[in-house]
């Protein structure tokens, strides 16, 4: 299976810039069985999924992991810290190539009490800044910027603080937002629930695994990176009575369903913290979800992967390719709007 087979064509001013309010975002409904689609408005989704219905959320929480040191000529590096690599004090990051100057080091935050300095270091491949002290979210929440995808071209600005953050969030760990959550409000919630619809919570933070690119001509060539994630027990029981009972399990985001699909052993869940390095694609067969609402995704991304197999669990990984791409050129065609902050799909 080549990558090039999940590249499409999409406009500029298909990507969102900035987001709709909540749950005012459009919404392309997909049937997998019949392939007909139909168009409708997030705050439409309660008449949308059927009573007695289990939708399963990612409640990570977004830290704001972007941060801007300055080395010794006065020269400004951006970083992106993807997770605590040996302690709190030694992270791997994300950072330009020029930046990539091992034993650098990097002044954060100013000068005084509330600086940080880190030395770059480069060991087997990975990129770490190691810190001269722990970094935790209060530093971060008081120094960091909101880790915004690099397709968004503009600076966060203070709304984006709440607005790359999912309502329910709750577990501070994330590298990036699980976007399809973006979506969801309280109210909507509320509104879900008085129809009869369950909701669980699961948590998997957000890093590499999820959104570095696939660089390899073939995807079977691609190595996922491990994310951490943790399901509870009184929520696998929950999904798991729900599978038994025959209602359907909807998954709301990818990531939601990566760690449910990495937490199946035997007909039920493993529980507690745990770790993944799925990679779903092809004619992987799903044995958690019957439905996901979730994003539209960039071209040849992991994430465009696992949709196309969703699609195709019925009748196989090159049907749904096909199916999820002639989608996405009618998204484009009614003017969607794509990635992060953009529109959503349901699929059933």
């Amino acid at each position: 299976m080549k990558t090039s087979d999940f590249y499409f064509d999409l406009p500029d001013e298909r990507i969102a810039q900035y987001p709709a309010a909540r749950g005012e975002s459009r919404l392309l409904v997909l049937e997998r069985s019949s392939g007909r689609r139909f168009h409708q408005v997030v705050r439409d989704l309660p008449g949308l999924i059927e009573s007695g219905a289990l939708m399963v959320f990612n409640d990570t929480r977004v830290r704001k992991a972007r941060i801007f040191g300055t080395d010794g000529r006065g020269r400004e590096s951006e970083f992106l810290l993807i997770e605590e690599a040996a302690g709190p004090s030694t992270w791997e990051v994300i950072t330009k190539k020029a930046a990539r100057r091992v034993g650098e080091r990097f002044r954060f935050a100013g000068s005084g009490s509330g600086g940080m300095e880190a030395e770059l270091l480069y060991p087997e491949g990975r990129c770490l800044l190691r810190f001269d002290r722990p970094v935790d979210d209060a530093w971060l929440d008081a120094h960091g910027h909101v880790p915004l995808p690099p397709y968004i071209r503009r600076a966060d600005d203070p709304a984006d603080g709440d607005r790359y953050q999912t309502v329910y969030a709750r577990r501070h760990g994330s590298a990036a937002a699980p976007t399809a959550g973006l979506h969801f409000t309280e109210a909507l919630l509320s509104e879900l629930a008085g129809r009869g619809v369950e909701t669980a919570f699961i948590t998997l933070h957000v890093g590499l695994g999820t959104f570095l690119p696939v660089r390899s001509a073939d995807v079977e060539d691609h190595k996922m990176h491990r994310e951490s994630f943790c399901i509870e027990s009184g929520t696998a029981a929950r999904i798991e009575a729900a599978k038994r009972e025959g209602r359907k399990v909807i998954a709301v985001g990818t990531t939601t369903l990566r760690a449910l699909e990495s937490a199946w052993r035997d007909g039920g869940f493993q529980t507690g913290s745990q770790s993944t390095d799925i990679f779903i694609y092809g004619d992987y067969r799903f044995r958690t979800a019957d439905g996901l609402f979730t994003n539209f995704h960039t071209p040849a991304s992991t994430l465009l992967m696992l949709v196309c197999a969703f699609a195709g669990a019925e009748s196989g990984g090159e049907a749904g390719r096909k199916l999820i791409l002639e989608t996405y050129r009618e998204a484009i065609q009614q003017r969607y709007n794509f990635f992060s902050y953009g529109d959503a799909m349901l699929i059933l």
